[in-house]
């Protein structure tokens, strides 16, 4: 039978719906690995990916792949491009029939919406983390984001659904749950549900595991900031929050409609780190956005030295078809990239003074994967990456460690 490889680029989401293609597969018995159909789940949001990704498929001409994700769905002309490939959108649901088609040498093009994730089987590519996504799509307009033509908007899953699939993870193995989505603070918004509550009874879960809560927009965290910092106190739930604030300056956000001015975005990150000691906040930053003066990029790069996240994305500005920013006129490539630059200095010294404070200290961590060069990666309390060695395989393992140097990147520990 044909062999399959996936490749994957994007987030979390993107690796979820990977991992449910190669679980339909599995389940009809197709084997893995090279020199067969290569599946190409894309990903749309910054124009370098898409660049890196349309170079990639220029590269696999006269080869059989099939082309799925988020690029097809907010692109569909995408397909003429490429006559001699086959094309899904995020209906991955239909992986297997797209695969039996190009075994028999024909073209399959079927780009549309998708099912619920949770219906269908996964093949893990780390075999102690489960992705759970939550909910597809999002409540939001930015107006510099095609996301939402990929993703459309909010779908939340069953609540039950999602505990049932948290449960069989666990009785597999799994040790670590992400909980995705496009935004997760919007979960349930669709469906009179909500974040805190589902977080409630996913600690509920017996077991001995851990929660990674993924990205959510403070304009959903500030109807339901006390309620989920409540939540986030519970030990099963790692004290990391991944809110992307996107500018310093107003005036910026609202011309990006982002919806929440950032004194909010100060309470909000003010109000986890004094309620939850050791809070770890990662958020983002577009550094050019064609209403970004030099005053609101100094805003920007204020507002990031007074914060001090603990994690920081730095995104240029990239044009994206389609979506409301488009229409404005964008500032030159040498101003986005020397903001870039300068945020990139910025964050490095915050990263690393912030990354010094661990030095010393010791306690439990789950180690979840393996390092990309060699060694372990464990995660303590505030879901700190702790670079371990060790000639034991800890995948998987809670153990004790001490904290002993720091980049401004990760931790590097030793097992005491």
């Amino acid at each position: 039978m044909t062999k399959i490889k996936i490749e994957t680029y994007g987030c979390a989401m993107n690796k979820a719906d990977s991992e449910a293609m190669a679980g339909l597969l599995a389940e009809n018995s197709f084997a893995f690995g090279d020199n067969g159909i290569l599946i190409v789940n894309t990903c749309t949001v910054k124009t370098p990916t898409e660049r890196k990704i349309l170079k990639r498929l220029e590269g696999l001409r006269g080869k059989k792949v099939i082309v799925s994700g988020c690029l097809p769905s907010a692109e569909p002309s995408i397909a003429e491009k490429f006559p001699e490939f086959s094309f899904l959108g995020m209906n991955v649901e239909d992986i297997v029939n797209a695969v039996r088609a190009v075994e028999n040498g024909n073209r399959f093009v079927r780009i549309k919406e998708g099912r619920c994730r949770l219906e269908l089987p996964r093949r893990r590519e780390n075999p102690v983390v489960e992705i759970i996504p939550i909910a597809q799509g999002c409540v939001g307009d930015c107006s510099f984001c095609i996301t939402r033509k990929a993703r459309g908007c909010l779908v939340s899953y069953p609540r039950e659904l999602i505990l049932e699939n948290i449960e069989k993870a666990l009785s597999e193995g799994v040790r670590e749950i992400w909980l995705t989505a496009q935004d997760t603070g919007a979960y349930g918004i669709d469906i009179n549900d909500n974040l805190p509550d589902l977080l409630r009874d996913v600690c509920k879960i017996e077991g001995e595991f851990k929660i990674r809560v993924g990205m959510m927009n403070p304009s959903n965290v500030l109807k339901i900031l006390d309620e989920l910092i409540l939540a986030y106190k519970n030990e099963r739930i790692y004290k990391f929050l991944h809110i992307p604030v996107q500018s310093g300056d107003d005036n910026v956000l609202g011309k990006m409609n982002r919806r929440y001015k950032i004194e909010e975005f100060r309470k909000i990150v003010s109000e986890f780190r004094n309620n939850l000691p050791g809070m770890t906040i990662s958020t983002d930053v577009i550094v050019g956005f064609p209403t970004e003066d030099n005053e609101a990029f100094e805003k920007t790069v204020n507002l990031i030295e007074d914060v001090k996240p603990e994690v920081l994305n730095i995104s240029r500005f990239w044009v994206r078809p389609g979506t409301k920013a488009e229409k404005l006129k964008a500032l030159h490539g040498r101003i986005t990239k020397n903001r870039s630059r300068i945020m990139n200095e910025v964050f490095r010294k915050i990263g690393f003074q912030r990354n010094r404070k661990w030095i010393g200290w010791e306690g439990k961590a789950l180690v979840s994967e393996k390092g990309k060069k060699g060694g372990f990666c464990a995660r303590n309390l505030a879901y700190k990456p702790i670079i371990l060695h060790s000639d034991e395989n800890l995948l998987g393992r809670f153990v004790n460690v001490r904290v002993t140097d720091a980049t401004y990147y990760d931790l590097r520990g030793e097992i005491i």
